[in-house]
């Protein structure tokens, strides 16, 4: 990723990551609920956000490839930056540190933290169970091929990962809150150097040193 100053500021997503980013929380959120409405009687009062029961159920594994087609290219784009380092690993046991903003004991971050990279795998991994899973439960299209002891595990399988991608979504909302200029980054685009710097210091040096490189002198 290059480097874009804008007065004194970086870029630190484009414009098309943050509507992919966007797009994917539109398709979290109505999958999200049309599923809760399905899930519970208590909470089947939701389905009237999509015109009732039976459209509920229609539209859901829908609104579901929508957020899984959404997320492949923007995880096809952004995988290189996830991939684990050691250390990833070694900021993984300094949590304490993380937990407390003690930054100047944690090693230097690149363009995501070892956080962030769980919290990636987390999501793909929770999308492909919801999408196998959602496959079998389908039963327009797939149930008919599968056993009823099949899809009955299939259908806590789905409930399962659906639990697990809220819990994880939730905290990416709570952090992208918490670290003060990350909502900004995926609204904006841009960070200020000193975020950068204090929150992702070798992402910080891999742009700059892409924007000014050093001319060799023989």
């Amino acid at each position: 990723m290059s480097a874009n100053h804008r007065g004194a500021t970086l870029a630190r997503y484009s414009s098309g990551e943050r509507t992919n980013h966007w797009l994917i929380a539109l398709g979290f959120v109505l999958a999200g609920l049309s599923g809760l409405a399905l899930f519970h009687p208590a909470l089947f009062w939701l389905s009237n956000l999509f015109g009732g029961g039976p459209w509920t159920r229609i539209l859901h594994p829908f609104i579901g490839l929508f957020m899984l087609l959404v997320f492949l290219p923007l995880a096809a784009s952004v995988w290189g930056d996830n991939r684990m380092h050691p250390a990833d690993w070694k900021w993984l046991r300094h949590l304490k540190d993380v937990v407390h903003n003690r930054e100047e004991h944690l090693p230097e971050v690149g363009r995501y933290n070892a956080g962030q990279k769980l919290l990636f795998f987390a999501i793909g991994a929770c999308l492909l169970g919801l999408l196998l899973s959602g496959l079998v439960i389908w039963r327009a299209y797939f149930s008919l091929y599968f056993s009823i002891g099949v899809i009955r595990l299939a259908a806590v399988v789905h409930a399962v990962c659906a639990f697990v991608l809220i819990c994880a979504i939730l905290l990416h909302i709570y952090a992208a809150i918490w670290v003060k200029g990350s909502l900004h980054a995926m609204l904006r685009g841009t960070v200020t150097p000193g975020w950068a710097w204090k929150h992702h210091r070798a992402w910080f040096r891999q742009i700059t040193h892409a924007a000014h490189p050093r001319t060799r002198s023989d």
